[in-house]
């Protein structure tokens, strides 16, 4: 999909960085500037290499100051704001187009002088390119300068205390990080100049408002008039062997053998299979794939893993990544729970939710529909096996069954579902007890080992029998009849009849509990009081404790995360559930097709190509948290092979 940004997008500074842009290396390290190739956040960076991967990365090169000399007069092609005052740099004033094409180009026109910047990652290293094209048409010589404004700090931490890098063996070292610099241009070194650039982004969430940055060395080309001229810079933790231009061309045909081995045809789709690929890394503990929940906060987790999975690899057709991934998952279960964190430094994970092990039974049902591989299915039948069997006895958090059959999970400040904030000692979904979605995996988890067990050797009959035990429960306990839809858990308190889209997922999953009158009338109940063309509210706007906006520090933002935030992840089980109980009509097929025109729009706000975490709750619109979130793109990937494959079955009887 080709994202083009011209003059009419961007007519002021605020405008003009409001779009990011995303490059990964597949080893959770990244490179990201605004649209205007700003830094408005402490976390932008052209090379935020990745030292242990995929969730320990050092920011090396913030960004790049650039000049351009032409006609006797200096003109600044970079565009920053900065603290105290300082005059910003308004680059963006010649910039005619930012466009995003598998990548980011951004062409500026100055007196005659037309300058293109293109940007790469490599995959597997912790390698940035930049490649300059200047066409000077001017009437004398020009000469573009580039200065690498460097951190060299752990990613999220600002520089408070001004210590310069040192130039050593073409590198630039600090803190004891090395960024090698590979140029065919002019380097000099210059004498260390600091700035401080401003994070408006960061500082409208409470977050680090501007941070200290050095440059110590400039780039230069000279291009005589009337002449052409390209300048190539690579960054690097070490020597880097490849130039610019070979990691550009690398870089686009990866996207066309990512967009082939999807085979989707819809642009959208074929622009989040892309995009599905960069949450998709390397883990050095385990030696295994995994998915990075989202950038640029977060690291990977096992319930965003298990969430994205799906859309982000087996969608995409990569289904060796998807077996790597399940396999580190399966390798890592402990008393029937699978990690949801993986700490860096050698430490236990941590094993604090529900609902990951469940969805990796999921997960590998999934798998086998799409693979058959049944060797597999063999290999990971004993570990789901034990999955079920500890959440019947019972595990940690309070995960046990009851005499119902049905999940009870949580206790004192333990958060083990999706929804999991905990602020200040303040729950503000405390959704102890019997959770709507847990025990909506749960019933799909055992129909799965009961479908499953022949192909493993083994007797399946008991784990259906559990499931009748458990559907007919549900059915008494979690209906309400005079509401036309589910309680969202079972705990005695007000909070269990609130409207929540943790309901959806009880019609959605491959097996399900409801009949279809009762599936029906949770999706009409969710359209009318929680959809939004950008997501499903987290709680329904008449609810007393309903928060309109996501916004402010910490403690503002996660009172509002969960109590109405807009969540696109949950809009992919919605349109799954709504093709469901249409009987997948062509009818159906089309009303998705039409409420899903938005996420055009939707790829060209916020990170160019990708879905963000969350939205405001009433007003949706611009993204928030994460500007780029495997969960969202992988669910709403899903909902696209869905229709792709029943618009194929149609065509094909038609024929």
């Amino acid at each position: 999909m080709r994202l083009v940004f011209g003059k009419q997008d961007m007519p002021c500074l605020e405008r003009t960085r409001e779009n990011c842009w995303l490059l990964v290396n597949g080893l959770g390290g990244f490179a990201s500037l605004t649209g205007a190739f700003s830094a408005s956040r402490l976390d932008h960076s052209l090379l935020m290499a990745a030292a242990s991967a995929p969730a320990v990365r050092v920011n090396l090169v913030h960004r790049l100051q650039e000049r351009l000399e032409a006609e006797g007069e200096r003109v600044c092609l970079s565009t920053q704001e900065f603290a105290g005052g300082r005059t910003p740099e308004e680059g963006f004033r010649h910039l005619s187009s930012f466009v995003w094409e598998d990548g980011p180009a951004w062409l500026y026109h100055v007196r005659g002088v037309q300058v293109e910047r293109r940007c790469a990652m490599a995959q597997g290293a912790n390698i940035s390119a930049v490649l300059y094209e200047v066409d000077n048409r001017s009437g004398g010589p020009c000469a573009l300068r580039v200065r690498p404004v460097c951190l060299f700090a752990p990613k999220g931490e600002a520089v408070e205390e001004k210590t310069a890098p040192v130039w050593r063996g073409g590198a630039l070292t600090a803190g004891g990080y090395s960024l090698y610099i590979k140029t065919d241009g002019v380097l000099t070194l210059i004498p260390a100049a600091w700035e401080e650039p401003a994070y408006p982004e960061d500082a409208r969430d409470g977050r680090t408002a501007s941070s200290l940055a050095c440059a110590c060395c400039e780039i230069g080309l000279t291009v005589p008039a009337g002449e052409r001229g390209r300048l190539e810079i690579v960054f690097s933790d070490r020597p880097a062997p490849e130039t610019a231009a070979e990691l550009l061309e690398r870089q686009t045909r990866r996207a066309r053998e990512l967009e082939e081995r999807a085979g989707l045809r819809d642009p959208a789709a074929r622009q989040l299979v892309k995009s599905a690929a960069a949450f998709v890394a390397r883990r050095d503990s385990t030696g295994g794939e995994t998915i990075v929940a989202g950038y640029p906060f977060f690291g990977d987790w096992g319930r965003d893993t298990m969430i994205a999975l799906p859309g982000c690899l087996l969608s995409a057709g990569r289904f060796e990544e998807a077996k790597s991934a399940l396999r580190t998952f399966l390798a890592y279960e402990r008393e029937g729970l699978v990690p949801n964190l993986f700490p860096e430094s050698g430490e236990e994970p941590r094993y604090n939710t529900a609902d990951a092990a469940l969805l990796l039974v999921n997960c590998v049902w999934l798998y086998h529909q799409k693979t058959g591989d049944g060797d597999f299915v063999r290999e990971a039948y004993p570990v789901l096996e034990r999955i079920i069997a500890a959440y019947r006895r019972g595990t940690r958090h309070a995960i046990r069954m009851d005499a119902d059959g049905l999940i009870s999970a949580g206790e004192g400040l333990d958060q083990v579902t999706w929804m999991d904030v905990c602020v200040d000692g303040v729950l503000p979904t405390p959704r102890h007890g019997k959770p709507v979605e847990i025990n909506a995996y749960w019933y799909n988890a055992l129909r799965v080992l009961e479908e499953l067990a022949p192909l493993a050797g083994a007797e399946g009959s008991g784990y259906g029998a559990l499931a009748e035990r458990v559907k007919t429960s549900f059915n008494q306990k979690f209906w309400m009849e005079d509401r036309g839809y589910l309680k969202d858990v079972l705990s005695g308190t007000a909070a269990d009849e609130q409207l929540r889209c943790n309901q959806i997922w009880a019609v959605s999953m491959p097996f399900a509990m409801l009949p279809p009158d009762r599936e029906r009338r949770v999706v009409d109940a969710v359209y009318r009081r929680l959809y939004t063309p950008c997501g499903l509210r987290t709680l329904s706007p008449e609810d007393g404790e309903f928060r309109p906006v996501y916004a402010g520090g910490r403690l503002e933002r996660d009172l509002a995360y969960h109590q109405g935030t807009v969540w696109p992840f949950p809009l992919g089980a919605y349109y799954l559930a709504y093709l469901k109980v249409c009987n997948y009509s062509p009818a159906a097929v089309r009303t998705v097709r039409a409420q899903l025109a938005p996420m055009e729009s939707a790829l060209r706000e916020g990170c160019v190509g990708f879905l963000p975490e969350v939205y405001d709750g009433l007003a949706p619109g611009r993204s928030k948290g994460c500007f780029a979130q495997a969960w969202s793109v992988g669910e709403l990937l899903r909902v696209y092979e869905a229709l792709e494959q029943m618009e194929r079955e149609d065509e094909s009887h038609a024929g």
